[in-house]
């Protein structure tokens, strides 16, 4: 099963490849900011650029400043600066999930321990927040604050909500907005910023981000469930295991009977493995898995009207077709 990547190989049809040399300028800018850690650290933080391959939010970032005319250094920089958050946060993730693998490669948990692995997230983060400051506009940095401060209160409330069987579909929703949207609206409303667009075409492009984010993360969470660690290159079946109910799961247990439920409640709470054959036991499966499809696929419908008002050209065009790269990837979820 494929996924969703800036790095994926040649493709013609693939929408990033129109910034591939942006991205490029990205990559070194990324090992650029590397080096600028003390020696003792710089190769711990080299590692983990490694094992952080997606760079979807400077790609997006990037596209943004083409559709509105001009892609400069401010564009790039943002899409370094919202990186760097990214990888704390999969550093963070993976402690707390007890990951092991991240594309095919031991998580920093794995190669450092925890203790290690915590200040090494917490060293990205910081270092983050600092390189916003280049901008020299209060603005930005607080925006560029507002976005990693939403990150770790989403990695918060879902860890308190963890084996939550009381969990709606509301509060779902709340934790993957900020857990993964908020990284995404960033992208694309920082770049509209400083492409000097009005406020509220900076709201709908942010929107556009957010919705995006939003049904990425939903595809994540059916990868999690349907995908092949071979074929991802990273753990699987930790979600369930770990007491995230994300959205495939909420949706069985509100389509199923109640002895079926307390069998998925009980298996939840008891943390017993949720293997794909013990999952599509249940009935409503396959209809559990496909709605949650259905609910992103309307995300990124609302994605393509946030951007109707961009003049046409080729990014506007790469921006649509990442939304339909991503439908294709949701449609294979539940094939």
């Amino acid at each position: 099963m494929a996924t969703f990547t800036a790095t994926s190989p040649n493709n013609d049809q693939f929408p990033f490849e129109l910034v591939r040399p942006d991205l490029e300028k990205v990559e070194i800018a990324i090992r650029a900011q590397v080096r600028d850690f003390d020696s003792a650290v710089e190769p711990y933080i080299s590692y983990i650029c490694n094992t952080a391959g997606k760079r979807i939010r400077p790609a997006l970032a990037i596209l943004v400043g083409g559709a509105n005319g001009e892609v400069t250094d401010d564009h790039r920089k943002i899409g370094v600066i919202l990186e760097l958050i990214h990888m704390a946060t999969l550093v963070h993730d993976d402690i707390i999930d007890g990951a092991t693998a991240r594309r095919s490669m031991p998580t920093a948990n794995a190669k450092w321990g925890n203790a290690l692995a915590v200040l090494l997230g917490d060293a990205l983060f910081s270092h983050a927040l600092t390189l916003a400051t280049d901008f020299n506009s209060i603005e930005i940095c607080k925006k560029v604050g507002q976005a990693a401060r939403e990150v770790c209160q989403g990695e918060i409330i879902q860890t308190q909500r963890r084996f939550d069987l009381t969990l709606t579909k509301k509060d779902y929703f709340q934790v993957i907005e900020m857990k993964t949207g908020a990284l995404f609206a960033a992208a694309t409303g920082l770049a509209a910023a400083v492409s000097g667009l009005s406020s509220e075409q900076e709201t709908s492009l942010a929107s556009y981000g957010m919705k995006l984010g939003t049904a990425y993360q939903i595809y994540d969470d059916c990868l999690d469930l349907v995908g092949s660690e071979e074929i991802v290159g990273k753990t699987l079946r930790t979600d369930l295991a770990k007491g995230k109910l994300t959205l495939p799961i909420l949706n069985l247990l509100e389509a199923s009977s109640e002895q079926q439920r307390e069998e998925i409640n009980r298996r939840i709470l008891a943390e017993e493995e949720f293997d794909l054959p013990t999952l599509t036991g249940f009935a409503e499966y396959n209809d559990a898995l496909a709605r949650a499809v259905d609910t992103a696929l309307k995300l990124l419908d609302g994605c393509r009207k946030d951007i109707a008002f961009l003049a046409e050209s080729d990014y506007k065009k790469a921006l649509l077709q990442i939304t339909h790269f991503l439908e294709s990837l949701l449609k294979n979820c539940r094939n």
